[in-house]
Formats: C-alpha cells, sequence, structure tokens
C-alpha cells in the first residue's frame, strides 16, 4: 500500500511539473509574440516596417516643408504648424479666407496611391482634402479634384444640404455619401484613407471603407452630371490621371496630422 501511494505522488508531481512546464513554454510563447508587434509610431514619423514597405511623410511635425499655397510659390500665413499639427487659423469668413490663407499643397503630383492622415475640426468648422487635383491660375482647386469631406456633422449645415448626407464627413463630396457615418465630433481626431488606383478611389474613416467609386466610367460621368460641378467647370468629370493633394481652407480652425503617402 505505501509503494502505491509512493507511486501515487510522484504522478502526481510529475503532472504538475509538466503542467508548470506548459505554461511557462506558453508564456514565454506570448512574450516572444508581444515582441515581434512593432510599437505604433510616435506622431508625424513611420515605423520600420512602413518605411520598409515604400510610406513617406508629407508632414514631418516641425516645418511645413514641401507645402505651399495652391497657385502660390509660399506656404501661406493663414497657415500654421502648431504642437505637431498643420493647422489652418479660420479667419470665419468661409471660403473668402483671409489675405493669405487658402488652400495648400504639397508640392508633386501623384498617380497610384494610399493616403492616409489624421484630421480634427472645430465647431461648426467645415474643410476638406483633395485629391488629383489640378493647378488653374484664379480658381480653387475644388474646381478641379474630387473631395473627401470634412466636417462637424452636429452644427455646419452642408451635414443636412446635398442629397443624402452627401456632404457629411467622409463623403465624396457632394456626390457619394459615407456609409456607415462613423465621423467622430468636433474637437477629436478621425483617422482616414484614400486610396487611388488605376481609376479605382476608396475612402476609408476611422477603419472602415465608406466610399467607393471608379473613376472615368459612364456611371461617374452621370454622377457628377448630376452634381453641382458641371456649373463650375463643365469639364470637372474629365478628373486628371495624376495630381496634387490639397487640404482646404474653408474659413475654420481645422488641424491634419500623420500626413503619409504610400505610391503604388
Amino acid at each position: 500500500m505505501r509503494r502505491v501511494y509512493l507511486l501515487l505522488c510522484a504522478s502526481v508531481l510529475l503532472f504538475a511539473t509538466a503542467c508548470n512546464s506548459g505554461t511557462k513554454k506558453a508564456e514565454e510563447t506570448t512574450e516572444e509574440k508581444s515582441a515581434q508587434v512593432e510599437e505604433p509610431a510616435a506622431d508625424n514619423t513611420l515605423t520600420a516596417a512602413e518605411k520598409e514597405a515604400g510610406w513617406v511623410l508629407l508632414f514631418d511635425g516641425e516645418t511645413p516643408e514641401g507645402w505651399r499655397g495652391v497657385n502660390k510659390d509660399h506656404f501661406p500665413t493663414g497657415w500654421q504648424v502648431v504642437d505637431g499639427t498643420l493647422m489652418c487659423k479660420g479667419s470665419g469668413e468661409g471660403e473668402a479666407g483671409a489675405d493669405d490663407g487658402g488652400d495648400i499643397l504639397y508640392d508633386k503630383k501623384f498617380r497610384n496611391f494610399t493616403l492616409k492622415l489624421d484630421w480634427k475640426i472645430s465647431e461648426g468648422g467645415n474643410s476638406g482634402i483633395f485629391y488629383l487635383g489640378e493647378e488653374v491660375e484664379d480658381w480653387p482647386i475644388y474646381k478641379t479634384a474630387p473631395e473627401m469631406q470634412v466636417l462637424d456633422n452636429e452644427r455646419h449645415p452642408d451635414a443636412l444640404l446635398g442629397k443624402d448626407g452627401n456632404r457629411m464627413a467622409g463623403s465624396l463630396y457632394d456626390l457619394i455619401p459615407a456609409k456607415p457615418q462613423n465621423a467622430k465630433p468636433a474637437g477629436e481626431w478621425n483617422s482616414v484613407e484614400i486610396i487611388c488606383y488605376q481609376g479605382t478611389v476608396v475612402h476609408k474613416q476611422n477603419g472602415e471603407v465608406v466610399v467607393e467609386y471608379h473613376l472615368w466610367t459612364d456611371d461617374w460621368n452621370a454622377l457628377v452630371a448630376d452634381s453641382k460641378f458641371p456649373g463650375l467647370n463643365e469639364d470637372w468629370a474629365n478628373v486628371p490621371k495624376e495630381g496634387f493633394i490639397a487640404l482646404q481652407d474653408h474659413g475654420n480652425d481645422v488641424w491634419f496630422k500623420n500626413i503619409k503617402i504610400k505610391e503604388m
């Protein structure tokens, strides 16, 4: 009986040791996996993985290098670099803007790309992100470029205009509403992504696809024809195959950061 008891104790001890060893191995494996997960980049920087994948910063958080006013040879004083953001200081006069305000663009044209950035709007504010834009003398860039809307949906009247919410945040302005409508309130940061590839365009907002469309198709031409744009530029539907990325001065405080692009 004593021998059976000793054998039983030994078996229990061996089982407990094996379980403990398995637990330690599992913990080590979890720790190893955690160590392999790259920490998110600080604002306005790229991780090693992003650099390897070909991402490029369009804003370093310290200077407006690479940016200038639309149809200008300088960076307008209506914009500032503030606390790691590109900030438009609102004039309170809508698109009339300040004496040296107006839209700004990154001084390079892009064709096929993924653009990522974060934006924050003031209460009652309006702005936008343009892509595939052209510079035409004496014209604002919205007369040539598709726009991802930036808006305080709760307060700005544009949220109630247009059709089916197609002037709300994340929308292809005045053309396709962002669905689901998942923008965060004024004063909070929103993360967005715009993908342009051979005519296919996707808007993502806060991690979700909210708009998808295809340039230069019959459907596209019909969509534009039923919008405000032919009255601004009868050739507006003929979006160029490459163009500028621009940020809008609509007369309200707005902030942008973590602006990065990957060409395809």
